[in-house]
């Protein structure tokens, strides 16, 4: 679970990259201060290195996906062979046991 602490750089950072300002551990600490809310020092600065030459913008986008660059090359070399399984499924064979065939229905 994410302290308070965590939380403050999360959303400072956040404010801004929305406003379009450059993430420094300063700042994330700027902000936090004028906030009002107590953190230890050195989380501005991890988070200003952790997000050093990253886009803010994809790795929000990218939430809830365990590694976004290694799924994607996944997917698409997994891209041709996913087309000719939905090939085949689309070719629906007809079951001599459904109950279509045998004239009755669940409301018959």
């Amino acid at each position: 679970m994410a302290s308070n602490s965590e939380l403050a750089c999360v959303y400072a950072s956040l404010i801004l990259h929305d406003d379009g300002v450059e993430v420094t551990g300063e700042k994330i600490s700027s902000l936090i201060s004028a906030a009002k809310v107590d953190i230890e020092p050195f989380w501005a600065g991890l988070f200003a290195k952790a997000l050093e030459g990253r886009n803010i913008g994809d790795l929000v986008s990218n939430i809830g996906s365990a590694s976004a660059a290694p799924a994607a090359a996944t997917s698409a070399a997994a891209a041709p062979a996913a087309a000719e399984e939905k090939k085949a499924e689309k070719a629906p064979e007809s079951d001599p046991e459904s109950d279509d065939d045998m004239g009755f229905g669940l409301f018959d």
